[in-house]
């Protein structure tokens, strides 16, 4: 008689147990998304220079952009040139290898492209690149 009891009792549970599944989905679904890098955009178009040994951004830089009315923008946002200096070091505080990135639109004076990249140095910045337009 008990062997009887014990095989209707196995019987009942032949349903698979999903919980277990769904706690491991949400944790993969936080983990993916506190560990995901978030690249950040200068806010503006810029229309850059074409250069033909153009490499990828990185995604982890410090992204400034240079408009064709000479207003220099980060975050989608004026910061002009005295405000690139202190924008830089307090980026660079957590990351000393942080890369500074200038997207300089093709009509913007040299001098005032010089002036960002001396800020940025000046900041703290280890490498300023400028950006431009691969061959494609």
């Amino acid at each position: 008689m008990a062997r009887r009891s014990l095989s209707r009792a196995i019987q009942v549970s032949d349903e698979i147990n999903i919980s277990p599944l769904i706690d491991m989905v949400f944790i993969l679904l936080i983990f993916f998304i506190v560990t995901t890098v978030f690249v950040e955009e200068t806010g503006v178009n810029v229309n850059k220079p074409q250069a033909s040994a153009a490499i990828p951004l990185e995604a982890n830089s410090i992204l400034l952009a240079i408009t064709d009315q000479g207003k220099v923008v980060y975050g989608g946002r004026e910061v002009g040139i005295a405000g690139v200096r202190s924008i830089v070091k307090r980026l660079v505080q957590g990351n000393a290898d942080m890369p500074t990135i200038v997207q300089a639109d093709k009509v913007v004076p040299t001098e005032l492209l010089v002036k960002v990249i001396d800020e940025a140095k000046l900041g703290g910045a280890k490498a300023v690149s400028i950006s431009t337009e691969g061959n494609r």
